[in-house]
């Protein structure tokens, strides 16, 4: 069993309250770490106000060589934290080795943006009341950071918030998922070794309670969240004068025009929606196909699920795991009852593993209704949708009537068409002749709409970590 500590200013910190950490598969426990409270919250705030200064006198170049030094320990014991990432989360261990590998690059992505926060000559002379004057900005820390993390990909997610946060000069106080604390605190632990000023870093885990003493307090300047609408939505309202960057999840879809490769867009489509059993926030949830091939497009997709390996994570061949819970499988369950109820088909799946009781089975459901949740909501499960579109306007116009807008995929061989959704589309991001669950980490990643606020990738996450500082200088002074 892990039994890690919470990091309260670069200090191990041990409770007798624990939260438990289940591994999805077996639902056996498999680790616990210390249930953080608002008082450790206030503790931490103080601890980051000297680890702002401490990280204020570091260069750029030393910010740099600091995150370049976590991303060769993590290198050096990445075997270790992808088991512990298949235990908490229950994704496959071969999806595990590329969430390290893809938080590996975040760091480095990072440590590169440190030696490049740049400043820009501003002509104030262009202004009638500027003559005389020259004007430039830079930028500076925005202040302690306060950062929140999904179970879905507890190490990667959690490097995209704290390590452009340091390599801005901020430093953070992080709460992972209650379900998935430990690849979190042996990353933070990596960043004390690597020589990170120890007040600059705090790691709480908890439940709302915690949340909510991060996000409100006052001392805090920024917000970094990724989590549901419904959550963001509360600490959109509550959290104050800060600056806030939030990432809320989508019902992405895939659009498949009438002269699209059909068999590329199948494939493509499984390995959206059925990775991480469909829990992404840009997993491929709505597939909308032209009527003219969308017989043929069912069948390829069929076959694609079919394929699939379905079963225990740590089984090198095993391609969709276990959800994050059992309470998790009877929401889909219900979802998909509703779905069926209100017209649409189970073309595959739709019921859980007798293998495992987190374990739910790839499941394809045609003509879903656009009033059924399966359609409308974030499902985060192992389930795509089909539905058929007549032309490329009732396309667009079926991923725009959404409360969501991340990204969107797009396969055709139809230029203009491609041009519309790259217009008119309402979301973050357009993929053409891929699935929207596309990313790579140095992109700008994130939304419009119920999706979010903000932009994720370590130099877009650094312009919201950083504040301009205008400085004029009246050269006839």
């Amino acid at each position: 069993m892990i039994a890690l500590p919470m990091i309260i200013g670069g200090q191990k910190v041990y409770k007798e309250e624990k939260i438990d950490v289940i591994y999805p598969y077996t639902l056996e426990k498999i680790g616990e770490a210390p249930k953080g409270s608002p008082e450790d919250v206030e503790k931490a705030i103080e601890k980051a106000k000297t680890g702002l200064k401490k990280l204020k006198e570091l260069s750029s170049y030393e910010k740099y060589k600091i995150l370049m030094k976590i991303a060769q320990l993590l290198e050096e014991r990445k075997g270790e934290f992808a088991k512990t990432v298949v235990y908490e989360v229950g994704k496959t261990i071969r999806e595990a080795r590329t969430e390290v590998e893809r938080c590996i690059n975040t760091i480095i992505f990072s440590a590169e943006e440190a030696k490049r926060i740049e400043g820009e000559y501003v002509y104030v002379d262009a202004s009638p009341n500027g003559k005389g004057k020259k004007g430039f900005y830079f930028r500076e820390p925005a202040g302690i950071v306060s950062a929140i993390t999904p179970f879905n990909f507890p190490l990667n997610l959690t490097a995209h918030k704290i390590a452009p946060s340091i390599a801005a000069g901020c430093p953070f106080i992080l709460k992972p998922s209650e379900r998935t604390p430990l690849s979190p605190i042996m990353l933070c632990e990596l960043f004390l070794e690597a020589g990170v000023p120890e007040e600059a870093v705090s790691v709480i885990p908890g439940y709302a309670d915690v949340g909510q003493a991060m996000t409100t307090h006052p001392d805090v300047r920024v917000v970094s969240f990724t989590g549901s609408l419904k959550v963001g939505e509360i600490i959109a309202k509550q959290a104050g004068l800060k600056k806030i960057v939030m990432e809320l999840g989508s019902n992405s879809a895939v659009v498949v025009d009438r002269d699209a490769n059909l068999e590329l867009a199948a494939k493509k489509s499984v390995l959206g929606g059925f990775a991480l059993a469909g829990q992404v926030c840009i997993s491929v949830q709505r597939v909308l196909v032209h009527e003219d091939v969308a017989d043929q497009f069912q069948e390829l997709l069929k076959k694609e699920v079919s394929k699939l390996k379905f079963g225990d994570p740590m089984d090198e061949d095993t391609d969709v795991g276990p959800v994050i819970a059992v309470d998790e499988v009877n929401r889909i369950q219900s979802w998909i009852k509703e779905a069926v109820e209100k017209g649409a088909k189970i073309e595959a799946g739709g019921v859980p593993s007798s293998e495992s009781k987190a374990l739910f089975l790839p499941t394809v459901v045609v003509d879903v209704p656009e009033e059924s949740k399966l359609f409308y909501e974030e499902a985060f499960a192992p389930v795509v949708t089909v539905k058929r579109f007549r032309d490329i306007d009732e396309a667009l116009n079926l991923v725009n009537r959404s409360n969501y807008g991340l990204q969107v995929g797009v396969f055709t061989n139809n230029i203009k068409n491609a041009w519309k959704f790259i217009q008119d589309a309402e979301v973050g991001g357009v993929v053409i002749n891929d699935i929207p669950t596309f990313r790579a980490d140095n992109m700008p990643y994130g939304g419009v709409k119920g999706s979010g606020i903000g932009r994720e990738g370590p130099k877009f996450a650094i312009e919201d970590y950083t504040e301009i500082k205008m400085v004029i200088f009246d050269i006839n002074a």
